[in-house]
């Protein structure tokens, strides 16, 4: 069974980078589809940014309108099976908790990915 552990979560400043780690084990995370999630206070989850297998493709998430394109990167390192979430200007509206996810199907991991890490928050204060 593949399990996910976010890191990288915290208190930041409005403006401030962000760089947010999942380590995958129990599996080889080039087996699998990766994304980012992320469920602010009072909302749904959405998804942020999803990767395929081979990083050739990648999938990015609307928030209120806006899209994820631009604002967030996603990359994997599958010799340290992990995948990473960066961000150089956060916002207060960027505030939530952060989730990992896997599932070997690409084409459904921004619906419903198999596996979910226990999520990081990030909380940025203006």
């Amino acid at each position: 069974q593949v399990q996910l552990v976010e890191s990288g979560g915290g208190l930041v400043q409005a403006g401030d980078s962000l760089r947010l780690s999942c380590d995958v084990s129990g599996d080889s995370s080039s087996a699998f589809a990766l994304a980012w999630f992320r469920q602010a206070p009072g909302k749904d989850r959405e998804v942020v940014v999803a990767i395929s297998q081979n990083g050739g493709s990648r999938y990015y998430g609307n928030s209120d309108g806006y899209s994820m394109r631009g604002r967030f990167t996603i990359s994997r390192d599958d010799a340290r099976n992990a995948v990473h979430l960066y961000s150089d200007s956060l916002k207060p509206e960027d505030t939530a908790i952060y989730y990992c996810a896997a599932d070997r199907n690409y084409y459904k991991i921004s619906a419903s990915p198999d596996h979910w890490g226990q999520g990081t928050p990030v909380t940025v204060s203006s």
